[in-house]
């Protein structure tokens, strides 16, 4: 069953204009998490549906949520890998609909498991353009948008157009030539950074977290590398405890997960 969505979303001021509805099945504190986009073919190669999942998988593991379209292909890939749970699928249909009907059982899981949105009422099925205002809202939601494999003409390029206008910074996997001539075409124009090892990149988000470390609000906010002052006003007394039990370190007024 969907709800209308009435909580504010500071990450979708940057979007032409901020949905007048929005409607979610799901956990709403995915919200509060780091996000990165992930985006791409619909007929990735193999090469590319391996380091989709292991980027999304490695991503989930720091606690960064993975927003994605729901599609097939790549955003599949990107759900599956990082874990219903670590997931926001944005779709271009009504949430009473579960669209494509391959991916069925993906979207029902994320439903229980994760967070789906949708700008559209019941009832409404996806159609061309319903397509791009779901795009606009998948890169406005994440920090960052990863673009995988995309040809030049595509869907995935006008999300990368979304991410320039938004100010965003968009990477992508390095491709053979003659391949993936969107990503290629992002990097011949230094509009997008190649990622070259997947562990480097996604340490920016912090370390794997151990089982023993509760995943709450606090820890996903750390993940934000946020400075003392912005946790000491959001959380308290909180921030001392977990500097004792040593979960964070405090370096040059930066709070950051040990």
């Amino acid at each position: 069953m969907s709800h209308i969505l009435s909580l504010h979303i500071p990450q979708l001021e940057v979007m032409k204009k901020y949905p007048s509805e929005l409607f979610y099945t799901g956990d709403l504190a995915l919200l509060n998490r780091p996000k990165v986009s992930i985006v791409g073919t619909r007929r990735p190669c193999n090469y590319t549906r391996q380091f989709t999942y292991s980027l999304a998988k490695a991503l989930a593991s720091r606690g960064v949520c993975v927003v994605s379209g729901a599609a097939m292909g790549v955003d599949a890939i990107a759900h599956e890998g990082a874990g219903a749970d670590n997931t926001i699928a944005v779709v271009a249909n009504g949430l009473n609909i579960r669209y494509p009907v391959l991916n069925k059982n993906l979207i029902e899981e994320i439903e229980n498991r994760g967070l789906v949105l949708s700008q559209f009422n019941d009832g409404f099925r996806a159609t061309g353009w319903s397509f791009v205002v779901r795009n606009e809202l998948v890169v406005a939601l994440g920090d960052i948008l990863i673009v995988t494999e995309a040809a030049l003409d595509s869907g995935s390029m006008r999300s990368a157009e979304y991410a320039l206008k938004m100010g965003k910074e968009i990477f992508v996997l390095p491709q053979r030539l003659g391949e993936s001539s969107g990503t290629n075409f992002l990097l011949n124009e230094a509009k997008a950074t190649a990622i070259h090892d997947i562990e480097s990149f996604v340490s920016r988000f912090g370390q794997v977290a151990q089982s023993s470390v509760e995943k709450d609000d606090f820890f996903y906010f750390c993940q934000t590398i946020p400075t003392f002052d912005e946790s000491l006003k959001k959380f308290g007394e909180r921030v001392y405890e977990a500097e004792l039990e040593g979960m964070i370190t405090i370096q040059n007024g930066i709070v950051r997960l040990s």
